[in-house]
């Protein structure tokens, strides 16, 4: 049985030999719209093409398709988000950018990914300058796991969240730091901006809210009893416990203190 992400990538089999260059262009063009995210032409085929008879030449019908993956995966369209000036403007000039060029702007933004097929397919057609249409999109994309992809690279990015994996606290005053706190803290933090983000509450709620998320492991740290578990839940906080906001969570706390 073929695994689920073969079926995905040869999208036909060819039945004979001479059968194989016309299936390969078809493998090669669905692959080449999802890579440069946008409709394709016959000359990004026939180059892909090239390739393809260079590695069947030498091997078989997966060799020749390898070599041709190879050489869309190093393409500057793929690995780069090009967006043209129109042509004719002048310097300064404010314009609308293409459906294509927002498409790919809204799933890097939110999944740090390459557009799907529903959402290259509205652009394809220009529907993404509706307004209507480009709202239930976003709220697609958010209601979709890889939207966790927002938070993760954001925070750690803008909090340097990233860097806790590094941080090296004093054992002989905190002896019961581990790598589970460690995550923990980290977890913390992306899901409470994660819950700020889908409930759209004001910027300054991040310093000032009123609950955070823990596990037993965290909860226990922060001397929040009836916690239980590994695995995460939102706890309400009390006055007492001065934990309110990112100012007040571990992670933010490790970043910022000298060990």
């Amino acid at each position: 049985t073929a695994l689920p992400s073969r079926s995905r990538l040869f999208v036909c089999q060819p039945a004979e030999p001479a059968g194989e260059r016309l299936c390969a262009g078809e493998i090669l063009s669905t692959l080449a719209r999802r890579a440069y995210r946008r409709p394709t032409v016959a000359a990004d085929i026939e180059m892909l093409l090239n390739f393809y008879d260079e590695g069947r030449s030498g091997g078989n019908f997966d060799s020749g398709i390898q070599v041709a993956i190879e050489r869309l995966l190093v393409d500057p369209e793929f690995l780069f988000r090009i967006e043209n000036d129109p042509d004719g403007l002048g310097p300064g000039v404010t314009y609308r950018i293409s459906d294509l060029e927002l498409a790919s702007r809204l799933s890097f933004f939110l999944w740090s990914s390459i557009p799907d097929d529903e959402l290259l397919a509205l652009a394809e057609r220009n529907r993404l300058s509706d307004a209507t249409i480009l709202d239930q999109q976003v709220q697609r994309l958010l209601e979709d796991p890889r939207s966790r992809a927002l938070t993760e690279n954001f925070g750690g990015q803008w909090l340097q969240l990233r860097k806790l994996r590094n941080a090296v606290p004093d054992t002989a005053t905190y002896t019961a730091f581990d790598e589970n706190l460690r995550e923990a803290m980290r977890r913390e933090t992306e899901l409470f901006l994660d819950a700020e983000l889908r409930a759209d509450h004001p910027l300054v709620n991040l310093l000032r809210a009123d609950y955070t998320f823990a596990n037993d492991a965290l909860a226990t740290h922060y001397g929040i009893n009836n916690i239980h578990g590994e695995h995460f839940r939102r706890v309400a906080l009390r006055p007492e416990h001065r934990r309110g906001g990112l100012l007040g969570q571990g992670s933010i706390l490790t970043l910022s203190a000298n060990g």
